[in-house]
C-alpha cells in the first residue's frame, strides 16, 4: 500500500494514501466541557454601564468560578470597562448577546508583568488582554463583542508609524523592540528580559500560554493593540465562528505559535495585517524553545483585508509542518496574499507539509501563492530556510499581480510544490519562479494558458 510521512513534533504518523490527515487530526481535537453553574459577573459588582472600572468584579467571579470547580463567567448585556482578564483552568468567559467587554487604554491595567512571547521572543512584558498561563480547559465564548479600544491615539502610536498618531519625538516600540531581539539572540534568560512600563510593546489580545484543550468561539473582536487571537505552545485548540475587524498596524488576526492539534473554521478577518499567521519563534529565541507549529487546519473561513490570507512566518525558527487549508474564500483589493510563506536565512526553520486546497479567491493585490525567502533581513544569515512539500490544488483567481511569487536561493532553493486544478485570470505579471526546484503543474492555467514546468 502507498503511503505518506507527515511529521508531527518529534513523532512520525504514517498515513494510507487514500486517508486524509486531517481526520486524524481532528480525530485528538475535542472541545472542553465545563459544569452547568453560571457565575454572573454583575454579582460581583461590574457595571453594564461602562461608568466604572470592572477588573476586580471579573477576577473576583472568576475566581469564585475556579473554587467551585469550573463553569460560565457570564458577562451579561451592558458595556463593561475592565483591565487585563487572566482566566482559571475549567472556566469558560461567556460574553453574552448585547454585552461588550471594553478594554482599558491605560497600560497601568495590564501590570504586573507576565511571562508571555513578543513576535517570537519570549519576555517579561505587559498582561495580555486576555491571558492564561499553564491552564486546561478553558475558554472564551459567546455572540458578544470584546473592544480592545485601540486606535490612532491609543497603543497603535507606539508602533512608530506617521499614519497612525506618531510624530517625531514621541516615544515608540523601537528600542525596547531591539533590545527583546538582542536578548533573545544572547540568551539572556527569559526572567531577566524585563519590559512593561517605559518599553512601548504592545500588548496582544488572547494569549493562551502553555495551554490544553482551548476554545474560542463565536465571539467579535475589535480594536486590538497587535495580535488578536495568539495561542503560544498550546495544544488541542479550537477557533471558531469569530469575527476580527481590525485594521491597526500588525493586527494579525489569529496567529498559533508553536502549537500542536489545532483547528481554526468558519472565520472571518478583516485585518491590518495577516489574517492567519503560523509561527513557531524568532531566531535564536525560536530555535532554543524549539517546538515547531503542527498539525493546524483552517477551514470554511473568508479572509477580506490583510497582507495574507493564512502566512505561515515570518518567525516560524522552530518549524512549521501539517498545515490543511481548505474550502476558504478570500478576495480585497486590500488583500495582498492568498498563501505567503515569509522567511530568511536569519529565521531558518523547516516549513513542510501545507496543503492549501479548495480555494476561491476573487482579488489580491500581490500573489495568490507567494513563498519568498527574502523577507526582512533577506539573504547572508546562517540558517538556511527549508521549504518542501507545498500542495496547492482546486484553487481559482479572478484578479492579481502575479499568480505564483517563489524566491528561494540558489544554495537552497524551495522544493516539491505541486499544483493541479488551477486557474489564475488576469494575472497582470504572470508567475516569478526564482531558484524552485521539483516543481510539478498538472491542468494550471494562467490568463488561459496553460503552464507545464
Amino acid at each position: 500500500m502507498n503511503r505518506r510521512l507527515f511529521l508531527a513534533g518529534s513523532a512520525a504518523t504514517l498515513l494510507a494514501a487514500d486517508g486524509d490527515p486531517i481526520d486524524a487530526i481532528l480525530g485528538r481535537i475535542g472541545t472542553p466541557s465545563f459544569p452547568g453553574r453560571d457565575f454572573d459577573i454583575t454579582r460581583y459588582g461590574a457595571d453594564p454601564e461602562g461608568r466604572k472600572d470592572s477588573t476586580d468584579a471579573i477576577r473576583n467571579a472568576i475566581a469564585a468560578c475556579a473554587a467551585a470547580g469550573g463553569g460560565r463567567v457570564v458577562v451579561p448585556a451592558g458595556a463593561f470597562l475592565t483591565g487585563a482578564i487572566h482566566l482559571e483552568s475549567n472556566v469558560n468567559l461567556y460574553v453574552g448577546k448585547d454585552a461588550t467587554l471594553r478594554f482599558s487604554r491605560d497600560p497601568l491595567q495590564y501590570l504586573p508583568v507576565v511571562f508571555t512571547r513578543w513576535e517570537g521572543t519570549e519576555c517579561m512584558n505587559y498582561s495580555p488582554f486576555i491571558y492564561a498561563f499553564g491552564k486546561t480547559n478553558i475558554a472564551i465564548t459567546g455572540p458578544g463583542t470584546l473592544d480592545g479600544q485601540a486606535d490612532c491615539e491609543h497603543w497603535w502610536p507606539w508602533k512608530g508609524k506617521i499614519s497612525c498618531g506618531w510624530k517625531k519625538g514621541d516615544p515608540s516600540q523601537d528600542n525596547a523592540r531591539n533590545a527583546l531581539m538582542a536578548a533573545g539572540d544572547r540568551n539572556v534568560p527569559v526572567k531577566d528580559r524585563v519590559f512593561g512600563t517605559g518599553s512601548y510593546l504592545r500588548p496582544n489580545f488572547i494569549q493562551p500560554y502553555r495551554c490544553q484543550n482551548v476554545l474560542i468561539d463565536g465571539l467579535r473582536i475589535v480594536n486590538s493593540p497587535m495580535w488578536e487571537i495568539n495561542p503560544v505552545l498550546c495544544r488541542n485548540v479550537t477557533v471558531r465562528n469569530v469575527s476580527i475587524d481590525s485594521h491597526g498596524p500588525n493586527n494579525d488576526g489569529c496567529d498559533p505559535e508553536s502549537c500542536t492539534d489545532m483547528v481554526i473554521e468558519n472565520c472571518t478577518f478583516s485585518t491590518g495585517d495577516d489574517c492567519i499567521a503560523i509561527k513557531s519563534g524568532r531566531n535564536q529565541d525560536g530555535r532554543r524553545v524549539n517546538v515547531p507549529c503542527s498539525n493546524l487546519i483552517v477551514r470554511d473561513c473568508t479572509m477580506k483585508d490583510g497582507h495574507g490570507g493564512v502566512s505561515i512566518g515570518s518567525e516560524a525558527s522552530g518549524g512549521v509542518r501539517n498545515v490543511f487549508v481548505e474550502n476558504c474564500r478570500m478576495s480585497s483589493p486590500h488583500l495582498d496574499r492568498a498563501l505567503r510563506i515569509k522567511t530568511n536565512s536569519y529565521r531558518g526553520g523547516a516549513i513542510e507539509n501545507i496543503r492549501f486546497r479548495k480555494v476561491t479567491v476573487g482579488q489580491v493585490a500581490q500573489a495568490v501563492i507567494d513563498i519568498d525567502f527574502f523577507y526582512e533581513e533577506g539573504e547572508g544569515g546562517p540558517f538556511r530556510p527549508i521549504v518542501n512539500n507545498v500542495e496547492v490544488a482546486d484553487v481559482t483567481c479572478g484578479k492579481s499581480k502575479y499568480g505564483v511569487y517563489l524566491r528561494g536561493y540558489k544554495d537552497a532553493p524551495i522544493r516539491g510544490l505541486t499544483m493541479s486544478n488551477c486557474t489564475f485570470d488576469n494575472a497582470e505579471k504572470g508567475n516569478l519562479l526564482e531558484h524552485v526546484e521539483s516543481v510539478a503543474m498538472k491542468n494550471v492555467q494562467i490568463n488561459g494558458v496553460p503552464v507545464h514546468v
